[in-house]
C-alpha cells in the first residue's frame, strides 16, 4: 500500500484558536481527520505535527526511507531551517514528491514570511487556500 505523510510544523496543532482570521477556523482534529479520509484500499495518509526541527528531520528521512510522497506544511520552519531544507532535497533526490504547503499566502503577510528555504527543492508550493491547499496537494499527489 502505498503511504503518503502530511507532515506539519511549529503551532499547527493549535488551528481553530490560533489567529483564525489568518488560519481558519478548522481546527487541528478536524484537518486531521478530514485528511485522513482520503486515505483508500492503496493509498494510506498520515498526518502529523511537530514543534521540533530534528523530528521533522527524522520524519523525512523515515520518507526515504519507506518510499513515501510528503505534503509539508513546514510553518515557521519554511523561512530559515537550511536543515529541512537539505533533508527536503534528499527526498527529491530519492525520486519522491515532496510538496509544500501553506494555509495562508505568505506573500501576502510580513516580509520575512516570502522567503521559502523549501521551494526550491519541493516539486511544487500550494498556499492561500486554507486547509483546502493539503487537499489540492494530495489531489496533485494522484490521491483522489
Amino acid at each position: 500500500m502505498r503511504r503518503i505523510l502530511v507532515l506539519n510544523g511549529p503551532n499547527l496543532s493549535r488551528l481553530g484558536s490560533r489567529e483564525p482570521d489568518v488560519y481558519g477556523s478548522v481546527s487541528w482534529d478536524e484537518l486531521v481527520s478530514e485528511l485522513e479520509s482520503m486515505s483508500s484500499s492503496t493509498t494510506s495518509i498520515d498526518v502529523r505535527q511537530t514543534d521540533s526541527e530534528s523530528e521533522m528531520i527524522s520524519w523525512l528521512h523515515e520518507a526515504i526511507d519507506e518510499s513515501c510522497d510528503v505534503v509539508l506544511n513546514p510553518a515557521a520552519f519554511t523561512h530559515y531551517s537550511y536543515a529541512i531544507r537539505d533533508a527536503v532535497a534528499m527526498v527529491s533526490q530519492a525520486e519522491l514528491s515532496v510538496i509544500e504547503v501553506h494555509i495562508s499566502n505568505p506573500h501576502a503577510r510580513e516580509e520575512f514570511r516570502h522567503n521559502s528555504v523549501i521551494a526550491g527543492v519541493s516539486r511544487g508550493v500550494i498556499a492561500g487556500f486554507g486547509v483546502e491547499s493539503y487537499r489540492l496537494a494530495l489531489v496533485a499527489l494522484g490521491v483522489k
